[in-house]
């Protein structure tokens, strides 16, 4: 190579360098932009509500909550997966409506569940839930979503199977949706899936098709009795009082009335006895005054004739037909 150099002349050698030097240049400009190219892949955004797991050599390192532009080391050194934390997921269980041939096989044997007193109820619920740790739901379950189905049924069938009928017909119904939430979230807590569940909702609850007029018939004879019940209770609360107010009327009037008549005979008696010891003082004058005051009562609703001493004799008189009116009236 060196003796095939110096058989070049002075030209051949100088572009002979110029190009080895073009190509050194060449191949670290594109060793420079593949390696920011490479680095440019470490770079990334997350949006509000969003976490990023972070793995190095597919071990855990971190997992980033803060929005706004981050960077981390490119694959193949950390692998990254992004998940939202806020975003509220929810899956339905069961079927709407009523039961008919048109709904899926599988949709009735998943609604179907049975009651502490042996009954048979078709329940539809749906789960609202959230991820509350990134890398428990992406990595310590293999399919969240199976697990949540698989899970949330089993809590459903176990607080159903400690209810009545009634309960989960119409009773219990919020107790057995918040009951079946706690059980659902302590199953799934026990899994580590990093899974946090909002709420249980029981969307519709009915007997099967087969009795379901039974069912109705005993809804509309509940429904009766409870009616009548709340008419009973009413007319109750509104005669008790009523009544309880006459017998206080009556008792105070009767009180009243006791307390007039003692009143009333007190004073006759002590007028009685202030006359008696008038009496004692002067018979004759307290003799002529009671007649007098006897007469002064009696005299003005009698009818009276006056005829003077002395004067013609005058032809009786006898008002026949004004006593009679009198003696009618």
């Amino acid at each position: 190579m060196a003796s095939g150099d110096e058989n070049l002349s002075v030209d051949e050698k100088v572009q002979r360098s110029v190009a080895r030097s073009l190509a050194n240049v060449s191949l670290l400009s594109a060793s420079a932009v593949a390696l920011a190219g490479w680095a440019w892949l470490g770079l990334f955004t997350l949006e509000p509500g969003q976490a990023e797991v972070v793995l190095r050599f597919g071990a855990y390192q971190e997992t980033i909550y803060e929005e706004g532009l981050h960077w981390t080391l490119p694959p193949p050194f950390v692998q990254r997966q992004t998940v939202n934390v806020t975003a509220v997921r929810n899956e339905d269980f069961g079927f709407r409506g009523l039961e008919s041939e048109d709904i899926p096989e599988a949709s009735i044997h998943e609604a179907t569940m049975q009651t502490s007193d042996n009954n048979i109820v078709r329940v539809g619920f749906a789960v609202q839930f959230t991820i509350k740790d990134p890398f428990a739901a992406r990595y310590r379950v293999a399919e969240p979503t199976a697990v949540i189905r698989d899970a949330a049924q089993a809590a459903m069938r176990e607080v159903v199977g400690r209810e009545t009928v009634d309960g989960v017909l119409r009773e219990h119904r919020a107790a057995v949706a918040a009951e079946a939430a706690d059980r659902l979230q302590a199953i799934l807590d026990s899994y580590d899936s990093g899974i946090d569940i909002d709420k249980v909702q029981l969307q519709d609850v009915q007997p099967p098709a087969a009795v379901r007029a039974a069912f109705d018939d005993v809804v509309a004879a509940t429904q009766d009795a409870n009616r009548l019940v709340n008419e009973a209770e009413g007319y109750r609360n509104e005669t008790l009082p009523r009544a309880r107010a006459e017998a206080l009327e009556l008792t105070q009037a009767a009180f009243g009335y006791r307390d007039a008549t003692i009143a009333e005979s007190t004073g006759k008696a002590a007028r009685f006895r202030a006359i008696a010891a008038e009496y004692r003082k002067a018979p004759e004058v307290t003799q002529k005054r009671l007649y007098l005051e006897t007469m002064e009562a009696i005299l003005p609703s009698v009818e009276k004739v006056i005829i003077e001493s002395g004067t013609a004799q005058v032809l009786p008189y006898l008002p026949l037909g004004r006593r009679t009116e009198r003696v009618e009236r």
